[in-house]
């Protein structure tokens, strides 16, 4: 596929990503109105309290000089209630800064939550395909990643609002008292934003362009320090090539950062050089105007805390103004993810699924390739799944097997032609009502770091609660004499992830997955070689159970063993792609083509 050049964002632009803190809000208001709500009035609350105190600290001092020159009045009432005011200041400032920091904290841990519940909804809306095509699932990577990051963005744009209501107050002050000043300030502050800003641009840039390889090295890291891939890494003694592989990735990482950091704070150390300078500049004025009589001593604090303040503050402002934009540009990531839309056709009136099917399943001229692939997985099959039957695909690994029962579950559409259900496009049917008359069990199953009860259950999951329908389901997938030697039963954990977890073989495990298949009364069972990790009998004994318990339904399987497949109605020979034989298992035998040869071979290594 072909790489996309790294972005590069000009202040324009990142101006334009503004445009996306709206919607931002929009999530963060869905999240929780009342904690939203609390943060803002809190935050305009304390956006008063340095004026406040500055101005509290100015009559403070005015009040002890005027106190000092005058020898015989020694009324220090007024003064003590402005040290009382100041104190009872100071303490609600601090208490409202400690309960916006709790707001924050709550509101973003919700957030994150909140946002990874819509990522896992969206996600789950989309195709199948699609998350097979790693610009996809780079873009997936990003939004995963923004669920964290953008919490601290909704704490930088309300301290934002805050600030620039908290810099009026202030530069309303240095007005009054000298204008100049605060042009001198913006002289000062202006250089080290667009400093920042541009290297803002460049951490970006840098983090973006990382993502295929930081998928690489998390990757790597989960490869050399697993208990599911432990084994094959001692055997072939892969650990000193992961980690090789890991110190390259991870040494490129260090140093492409470090270079930016490094002239990052040179510059950074330059500016902040230039700041001081505007601000003593300042105060080497106010002094001057102090001497000269045109300011008091509590003037002088007032002004030079003032000016401290509002550079502090505006220098806060621009510089978290470039990280919002930064934080706006990174939510386009997010946002971009949730504008992927499923391109599976869903119509506006779909069909019921059939209860039950009369016809089945005809494929007309069906062919399908994955994106980015000129090779046709599947092409030109014409051929119909009847009501009832039992039919076996055959044929070697890439002959296209699995495709066709994606097709025929849905999980995938035809690039070409279509496949009708009881003579109707099976795209007018209703996806999830199709879904849960569909049973599929894949080889590469999953392996469920969760109960016995919660592995099976995930079969239907509408009916994780119904403990009759999950024993049932482990009895016809012949998973219960298993079970029922388990320390805690159907309460048993598996997988070794968490604690009190036992590990199953590959068939034990395979026994459990069946079990899912059992969950639904579905009308259509597909098993894709789900035995594989069962010995010949034991897989025959598996499908003889099976055709008895799906006696009336239609079923489809895989499996390359002939003594499994011959048990179905008819078999389908697939060879790159396309059908070359169909039939039962002694019409295929006397035909003495491909199907015949297979078996005959397999037949030869048993004696």
């Amino acid at each position: 596929m072909r790489k996309r050049e790294n972005p590069r964002m000009t202040f324009k632009e990142r101006l334009a990503a503004l445009r996306n803190l709206p919607a931002f809000f929009r999530m963060v208001w869905q999240t929780s109105k009342g904690l939203t709500i609390a943060n803002i009035i809190l935050r305009i609350a304390q956006s008063a309290m340095p004026l406040s105190l500055l101005y509290i600290g100015k009559l403070i001092i005015d009040q002890v000089v005027q106190l000092s020159k005058s020898p015989t009045n020694h009324d220090t009432t007024l003064l003590w209630q402005l040290v009382a005011l100041e104190f009872g200041l100071a303490i609600v400032s601090d208490a409202l800064s400690r309960a916006i920091s709790l707001m924050d904290s709550l509101l973003g841990d919700l957030f994150a939550n909140h946002t990874s519940v819509r990522i896992m909804e969206h996600a789950a809306s989309l195709d199948l395909d699609q998350f097979e095509d790693s610009e996809f699932y780079d873009k997936l990577e990003r939004a995963r990643q923004q669920t964290i990051g953008r919490t601290v963005l909704l704490s930088q744009v309300l301290s934002q609002v805050q600030d620039l209501i908290t810099m009026g107050f202030l530069a309303a002050g240095l007005i009054v008292f000298n204008p100049w000043l605060i042009l001198l300030l913006l002289v000062a502050v202006i250089p080290a934003f667009l400093n920042e800003s541009r290297y803002n641009d460049k951490y970006y840039r840098l983090t973006w362009g990382q993502t295929s390889d930081r998928r690489e090295l998390d990757y790597i890291r989960y490869l050399g320090a697993s208990d599911e891939t432990a084994k094959e890494v001692k055997v072939f003694d892969l650990s000193g090539f992961l980690i090789s592989r890991f110190k390259v990735i991870s040494d490129k990482f260090y140093k492409d950062k470090k270079d930016l950091e490094v002239n990052h704070a040179a510059w950074g150390t330059f500016f902040a050089l230039l700041g001081s300078a505007g601000y003593y500049a300042a105060y080497i004025i106010i002094i001057v105007r102090t001497i000269n009589g045109a300011l008091t001593l509590g003037d002088l604090t007032f002004l030079a805390g003032s000016f401290r303040q509002l550079r502090t503050t505006f220098q806060g402002i621009l510089i978290r103004f470039s990280a919002v934009t930064q934080g706006a540009v990174y939510l386009k990531d997010l946002f971009d993810f949730f504008e992927i839309n499923s391109r599976m056709i869903r119509p506006a009136q779909p069909l019921p699924f059939p209860r039950p099917i009369m016809e089945g399943f005809t494929f007309e001229n069906v062919g399908f390739r994955y994106q980015e692939s000129e090779k046709w997985a599947i092409r030109n099959l014409n051929f119909t799944l009847h009501a009832g039957e039992k039919m076996a695909l055959v044929g070697e690994n890439g002959a296209g097997k699995t495709t066709l029962v994606k097709l025929l579950s849905r999980l995938y559409d035809p690039v070409e032609g279509r496949i009708l259900l009881d003579g109707r496009d099976l795209r007018d049917y209703d996806i999830n009502d199709l879904r849960l008359n569909v049973g599929v069990i894949f080889q590469d199953f999953q392996r469920y770091q969760m109960t016995v009860s919660q592995n099976i259950a995930v079969g239907n999951i509408r009916h994780a609660d119904n403990q009759q329908m999950i024993d049932d389901a482990a009895h016809q997938s012949l998973a219960w004499p298993l079970i029922e030697k388990m320390p805690n039963g159907y309460q048993q954990m598996l997988g070794r992830r968490f604690n009190h977890g036992i590990e199953l073989s590959g068939g034990e495990w395979q026994k459990i997955a069946l079990a899912r298949a059992y969950m639904k009364d579905a009308q259509l069972l597909i098993l894709d070689e789900p035995t594989s990790a069962l010995d010949a009998r034991a897989e025959y004994n598996v499908f003889l159970h099976f055709a008895e318990l799906t006696r009336g339904k239609t079923a489809v399987l895989i499996s390359h063993r002939f003594s499994t497949v011959r048990m179905a109605n008819r078999i389908l020979v697939l060879d790159k792609g396309t059908l070359l034989e169909i039939g039962s298992h002694d019409e295929l035998l006397e035909k003495n083509g491909r199907y015949a040869e297979l078996f005959h071979l397999q037949a030869a290594g048993y004696q």
